[in-house]
């Protein structure tokens, strides 16, 4: 609560400044929320994903796109909450604001989880290539975007390892046009949410305070948001320099277990880890130059991040310490019409640390291969290059081709503080042939990789045809290479690869866009932890799936929006992640059909409302296919009253039938696992906007 009321007092502060600096607007210039979302909805979107502005009719990818009045009315408490409205994405949620991610995939987890997607705001990833964390979406200021965008199979040629299954680009307010936002909300458990946008010609400043007592026991959080923006000319040059920093103090709740554990009433607020925290911190200064002519762009940054957690889900309950900090610079240059390219260096400096503090309790070999005392101490220096060439070719009027060709090599130097091997910190051996963690010596490794795409785009009329041949690439994290278990001492493993097809129909008309894809992909060398603990890369999967979307104004008043998903996720061998064959099987956590609808009203400026259906079909829970959860549907509900043109009362109702369900399913160490969906939940705020 401390942290909340000095976040309290920064946003009155930061409230106070911009009723001096802003006028007051009369009712014409402030359009209901519905309004703004049906005027975002059908007027032109531009898309920035790809590093350059481009018109999301013409893309030659599937691009999906969240706009700010979207997020503003979705208010959502978790970036699954929004996410949702993304065919073909699912960000699986956690406890507090920790989550997994699928875009075209299962849900995935470990290093493996996140450096399948590039997460970044404002066109900078959001952490260093090779040191990714899975929950580094809480790192972004998604709740105080103007767009999320989210690019679904390989990224495009501007874009390095990690953007392999797609990639989500979060994109905070630019200086602009005078306008102010502030809301206060209330909710369950001692919820509480300020957030406050100021922009004007030369400056934005945002930020979002939010404390939760928590749902399950011991399971709060806080965590506050911040961006700074300053625009300027500077010769030939538009400048934007911004500064965006987080903080996130959360206690955390584990799985629960046993058979359709989160029915039991019993359970649900029962937290097994009461002892168990996350502590993170991060901080990006992003200063972007683009000339006036738009003929070459660079954007230099630096970032930041430090992140300190209890292990509780591991025997012995090891607390993590890790952290980095990077320099960089983006480039991009338009030599003619048709050709672009560019050029990315980015330095990292990483560390990480774990340290068990008590004595393993459990079987006597857990308790001498799982040694109290440090487990690792390593440093290592990254160094990655990249250049890339994007050539648009214009066959006709209608008729466009691209190409795109990327070139990457990350080198990394890996140094080891502690003593080498798989002994306790002290050297002494532990029993039953050695402890489970090791240590390797000092070594460099390097990786080269090349993506190669081409895209097509055929206007027929007011619709698109699109369709695309890509590779994505990543490269294998630290964590992958030096953060080894057993007799493991080298990690011999290269960089995953997906090859990737898609085609698609995408259409905008005077009351609806539509986009429709289908997609196949085959991912090669995908990196996993075998059944002997040992880190390799010999895994292969298939991806194939349909995603609809489209949103239609049925009437002046009433609207639908709808976003849907069939896909199949396979093992396309036998990897060692079981005792048995799995070919064939489906990978865990892995829906069949996903989706949601929104059917919104808007029957005066004074009220808008919208209904959410969404879905999670069925999936397995183990490589085996022998385990499944049966998937949940949920209804919500969310209102805006206008009280003047400048105040308005808004309300959500989340879980509007109070389903039972769960946020993730898993099974593991022969018991199922549960992360517990919330009951109905009630939130209410005012918000103040012109």
């Amino acid at each position: 609560m401390t942290s909340f009321l000095k976040t309290a007092a920064l946003f009155a502060a930061v409230s106070s400044l911009s009723v001096s600096c802003l006028s007051a607007k009369g009712a014409s210039d402030s359009p209901t929320l519905q309004q703004e979302i049906a005027s975002a909805t059908l007027e032109e979107i531009i898309v920035t994903a790809n590093r350059s502005s481009q018109s999301w009719l013409e893309a030659q990818q599937t691009i999906a796109l969240l706009t700010g009045p979207e997020i503003l009315a979705t208010g959502a408490t978790h970036i699954n909450e929004i996410a949702q409205r993304i065919p073909g994405a699912w960000i699986s949620r956690g406890n507090g604001q920790e989550h997994l991610t699928a875009i075209r995939s299962p849900v995935l987890t470990g290093a493996g989880g996140c450096g399948a997607f590039l997460m970044s705001q404002d066109s900078i990833p959001l952490r260093a290539s090779g040191f990714c964390n899975v929950n580094e979406l809480f790192e972004s200021a998604s709740e105080l975007a103007d767009r999320i965008e989210v690019i679904k199979g390989p990224g495009s040629a501007a874009h390095g390892s990690n953007a392999v299954h797609g990639m989500i680009q979060i994109t905070t307010p630019m200086p602009g046009r005078d306008r102010r936002m502030s809301q206060f909300e209330l909710g369950p458990h001692e919820y509480q949410r300020i957030k406050h946008i100021t922009i004007r010609e030369r400056i934005v400043v945002a930020l979002s305070g939010t404390t939760d007592g928590g749902y399950k026991d011991d399971s709060g959080f806080d965590q506050q948001k911040f961006v700074l923006k300053h625009g300027l000319t500077a010769g030939n040059f538009d400048v934007v320099n911004s500064l965006a920093m987080t903080n996130l103090n959360q206690e955390t709740s584990g799985f629960v277990q046993g058979d359709d554990a989160y029915r039991d009433a019993a359970l649900k607020t029962a937290n097994p880890n009461p002892e168990a925290f996350r502590d993170v911190r991060s901080l990006r200064l992003i200063s972007d130059w683009q000339a006036s002519q738009g003929d070459l762009r660079f954007t230099p940054y630096f970032r930041w991040t430090d992140m300190a957690f209890l292990q509780h889900f591991l025997p012995g309950q090891p607390l993590e310490e890790n952290g980095h900090h990077s320099f960089g610079v983006q480039s991009l240059a338009q030599i003619t019409n048709s050709l672009r390219v560019g050029l990315d260096l980015e330095h990292t400096r990483a560390f990480l640390k774990q340290t068990q503090a008590d004595v393993t309790q459990g079987s006597p070999f857990l308790v001498a291969t799982l040694p109290q005392g440090k487990h690792y101490d390593y440093e290592v220096s990254a160094n990655i290059a990249a250049v890339f060439a994007q050539f648009d070719y214009p066959v006709t009027d209608r008729l466009n081709l691209s190409f795109g060709l990327r070139g990457e090599q990350v080198r990394y130097d890996y140094d080891n503080r502690m003593i080498a091997g798989r002994t306790q910190d002290d050297g002494t051996p532990c029993g039953f042939g050695g402890c489970r963690y090791t240590r390797p010596e000092d070594q460099k490794d390097q990786f080269t990789n090349l993506s190669p795409k081409a895209g097509f785009s055929l206007t027929l009329g007011d619709q698109v045809l699109f369709g695309q041949l890509s590779q994505g690439f990543r490269a294998p994290q630290a964590t992958e290479l030096y953060r080894l278990q057993n007799g493991q001492n080298i990690a011999s493993i290269d960089s995953e690869s997906v090859d990737n097809i898609e085609l698609g129909l995408r259409g905008d008309g005077a009351r609806f866009r539509y986009q429709l894809s289908i997609y196949r992909m085959q991912k090669d060398n995908f990196i996993f932890q075998d059944t002997s603990r040992a880190n390799v890369d010999n895994g292969q999967t298939r991806h194939q799936g349909l995603e609809f979307e489209a949103r239609f104004a049925l009437t002046d008043q009433l609207s639908l929006s709808a976003a849907w998903t069939l896909a199949r996720h396979r093992y396309d061998n036998n990897p060692a992640l079981a005792r048995t064959e799995i070919k064939g099987n489906d990978i865990d956590t892995a829906p069949r059909s996903m989706g949601a609808l929104q059917l919104s009203y808007a029957p005066s400026e004074a009220f808008s409302g919208e209904l959410e259906w969404s879905h999670i079909g069925p999936y397995f829970t183990n490589p085996e296919n022998s385990n499944r959860y049966g998937g949940h549907d949920l209804l919500h509900l969310r209102g805006d009253f206008r009280l003047n043109p400048s105040w308005s009362l808004f309300f959500r109702v989340t879980n509007l039938l109070d389903t039972d369900y769960a946020e993730r399913a898993d099974f593991a160490f022969g018991s199922e696992r549960y992360f517990v969906g919330e009951p109905r939940s009630y939130f209410l705020g005012i918000r103040r906007s012109n």
